[in-house]
C-alpha cells in the first residue's frame, strides 16, 4: 500500500517524540524542540550550499554537528536558569537559525522548495529503508532512555541541575530531532512532541497513563490525517500538523473543566 511505509514512519516519529514531550513539559522548555529543529534544518541547508545533496549521509552528520553544538550550549545555558529564563535562550536560538536558514537559501536555487522542505518533510516519500534507520536510531535512544531513567527523570521532574544528564538528554533528543525533521520536517516534529503530551496532561497525572494515551490520540490522529491527505490530494505534512494543532484547542474551548479535573486527580 502506497500509504503504509508513511504511516509507520508517522508510529516511528510518534512513539519517541510522545515520550520526549513528557520531559520537555516537565522541564519547562516547550520551544526547544522548534529550536533544535530548526538548527538541524539550518545544518541541511548548510550541507546544500557545500553541495551536498539531502539524502547524503554527509548531509545528516553536519546537520547532526550543528544540532549537539546546540545541545552543548543549552546545556552550558543552564546555569544562568535563575537568572535567565530558558525559554527567552531557545527562543534566540531558534530566531538565529530561522534567520540564518533564509539568508542562505537566498543563495541556493530552489530555495523555497528547500524553505517548504524543512518545514512540512516530504513524509509520502519515505521508504521502508528510511522506516527501518529511523526505528533503528529511535530505539537506540529509548534503550539508553531506559537503563539511565532515574537520574533523567529527576533532571526533567525535580529540577536537578547537573550538566551531565542535562547534556545527555539535549544531546539524545538532537539525535532524534536531527533524523525527524530530515524526514518530517520542524513543524510536524513539533506537534509529536507536544499535542500528546499537552492533551494527556489535561486527564492524567501519571506517566505511564499520559504516555499510553498520548501514543493512542497520536495514532488516530495520524490516521485521519492521512486518509484525509490521500482523499483530498493535500500535503500529508501540512495536514497532520492541522489535524494535531487543532485538538487542543478544540479540547480547551469545549471540554468541562470538572471533567478533566476529576480524571487528572486519578
Amino acid at each position: 500500500m502506497f500509504l503504509a511505509a508513511p504511516f509507520l514512519m508517522c508510529v516511528a516519529l510518534l512513539g519517541i517524540h510522545c515520550y520526549l514531550g513528557l520531559h520537555v513539559l516537565a522541564r519547562e522548555v516547550i520551544f526547544i524542540d522548534l529550536a533544535l529543529a530548526q538548527v538541524a534544518a539550518f545544518g541541511s541547508v548548510f550541507a546544500l550550499l557545500l553541495g551536498y545533496d539531502h539524502h547524503d549521509i554527509r548531509t545528516y552528520f553536519i546537520s547532526l554537528g550543528a544540532t549537539l553544538i546546540a545541545a552543548v550550549f543549552l546545556t552550558y545555558s543552564n546555569r544562568f536558569k535563575k537568572m535567565i529564563s530558558q525559554e527567552a535562550i531557545i527562543g534566540i536560538l531558534y530566531a538565529l537559525a530561522s534567520a540564518t536558514i533564509i539568508l542562505l537559501i537566498d543563495s541556493l536555487s530552489h530555495g523555497a522548495e528547500h524553505l517548504k522542505q524543512s518545514l512540512i518533510g516530504s513524509l509520502l516519500w519515505v521508504t521502508w529503508e528510511d522506516v527501518v534507520k529511523v526505528t533503528i536510531i529511535y530505539f537506540l535512544v529509548g534503550v539508553v532512555h531506559y537503563f539511565f531513567r532515574t537520574p533523567l527523570l529527576k533532571s526533567s521532574t525535580k529540577g536537578e541541575t547537573n550538566w551531565i544528564w542535562d547534556f545527555v538528554f539535549y544531546g539524545l533528543f538532537g539525535v532524534v530531532i536531527t533524523s525527524s525533521v530530515h524526514y518530517a520536517g520542524v513543524l510536524l516534529v513539533f506537534s509529536f512532541l507536544i499535542v500528546p503530551s499537552v492533551l494527556s496532561s489535561l486527564f492524567f497525572k501519571n506517566w505511564g497513563s499520559r504516555l499510553l494515551f498520548g501514543w493512542a490520540l497520536g495514532l488516530v490522529l495520524c490516521f485521519i490525517g492521512m486518509s484525509l491527505s490521500f482523499y483530498f490530494d493535500l500535503p500529508s505534512g501540512a495536514l497532520i500538523v492541522v489535524v494535531f494543532t487543532l485538538c487542543p484547542i478544540l479540547a480547551i474551548l469545549l471540554l468541562p473543566k470538572k471533567m478533566t479535573y476529576a480524571l487528572n486527580k486519578k
